[in-house]
């Protein structure tokens, strides 16, 4: 029984194992987020930095940056998908 279920979730980590460039796109996305924290914090209370600016550079960080770094596949993933 438990030979199965180490099995079982051995492949789930091999499926969802991360791989340099995932790492890569990952801290481009935190250093992203950085730097709208730091634009926020750095800007005036009525700046359009802090007002417009800080929040877009947040929200391309975590809706679209650290996403992506989750979901690229390898392309070992998808040569085995094709098969």
């Amino acid at each position: 029984m438990k030979e199965k279920e180490l099995k079982k979730r051995k492949g789930i980590i091999d499926k969802i194992s991360l791989t340099k460039t995932n790492y890569l796109v990952f801290l481009a996305g935190i250093i992203i987020v950085t730097i709208g924290f730091f634009l926020m914090a750095t800007g005036g209370t009525n700046d359009p930095q802090s007002l417009t600016l800080s929040p877009i550079i947040l929200l391309i960080g975590y809706l679209i940056v650290i996403p992506i770094s989750i979901f690229i596949g390898s392309r070992k993933d998808k040569e085995e998908d094709n098969k």
